[in-house]
């Protein structure tokens, strides 16, 4: 693929409907942003409506808000439960990053269950209607997670907001890996696709609570990340672009940490098939949502 990709590169887009989590700021908002841009009809399913709404009404385009608290199952299901009509294109963008420990509405790891668990849920109870693809977004630091699978939650190991938040990046691919696999299997035409930015500059990186790790990022933010729009770009080549199920989009720069979108290598364990069984079986008994 031509190392150039770019928004201009997106195929018109007119007919079409996108979901994208967490879309209210940085790279959701980007993304909602240039897939509007090209035709879409973009939700943007958000925690806080009002912060919604006000980034819906800075984009140029057909879009709407809807909430969606990723961190409680009855907000996931009452968002899918209101869906009619066909789906084409999920984007699980949402995410926290190296925050406190902390639990979910339902009790789960604040991280795990938000980033991984809450867009398992919403996946599954979506798929019905999924028309092409699901792309799931996760991260470089997938590489520095593990899956253990007697302790998602991390109940019997001292907390570690890094070592959390590798484990549900790591959790992302597994499932796109996992759900690929199951819709080829039934012989589905929908793709699961994955990404990650980067190193990009959003407010991802300011809530841990920790000043120093607080100050180290947002100076990254300042010197170093590309934009949150250049951020986006490997969602939406895996989004929009013509490749294979189960491709993992990320920048083509130094240590992927910047650069045009391309095709991307992931660690040995995020290619690991029966991890990836295994996590999704563990996913659907926490989650009481069969996929």
């Amino acid at each position: 693929m031509d190392s150039r990709w770019s928004t201009v590169d997106i195929p018109s887009q007119a007919g079409r409907t996108a979901v994208v989590t967490g879309a209210n700021s940085g790279l959701g908002l980007a993304t909602a942003r240039a897939l509007a841009a090209a035709g879409a009809h973009v939700v943007l399913a958000v925690r806080d409506v009002g912060r919604g709404e006000r980034a819906a009404r800075s984009i140029t385009g057909d879009v709407e808000v809807r909430r969606l608290d990723l961190a409680d199952l009855a907000s996931v299901r009452e968002f899918a439960s209101s869906w009619t009509g066909d789906l084409d294109l999920l984007v699980n963008n949402a995410g926290i990053m190296m925050v406190p420990a902390g639990r979910t509405a339902d009790g789960f790891e604040l991280q795990f269950g938000t980033n991984h668990l809450g867009h398992f849920a919403l996946t599954s109870l979506l798929l019905p209607h999924i028309t092409d693809r699901v792309v799931t977004v996760s991260s470089g630091l997938h590489r520095s997670g593990t899956i253990v699978l007697d302790d998602l939650n991390w109940e019997r190991r001292p907390y570690s907001d890094t070592g959390a938040y590798g484990a549900s990046k790591l959790a992302n691919l597994l499932f796109a890996l996992e759900l690929q696999r199951r819709l080829t299997a039934s012989g589905s035409s929908v793709r699961s696709m994955a990404a990650h930015p980067g190193y990009a500059a959003t407010n991802l990186q300011s809530h841990t609570e920790n000043r120093l790790k607080d100050v180290a990022m947002k100076l990254g933010n300042r010197f170093i990340a590309q934009s949150d729009a250049d951020g986006a770009l490997p969602t939406l080549f895996a989004a929009t672009a013509d490749l294979p199920g189960g491709s993992y989009a990320g920048p083509s720069g130094f240590q992927e940490g910047r650069g045009a979108p391309t095709l991307v290598g992931r660690s040995r364990e995020a290619s690991d098939v029966q991890l990836a069984k295994d996590l999704w079986t563990a996913s659907e008994q926490l989650t009481g949502i069969t996929g």
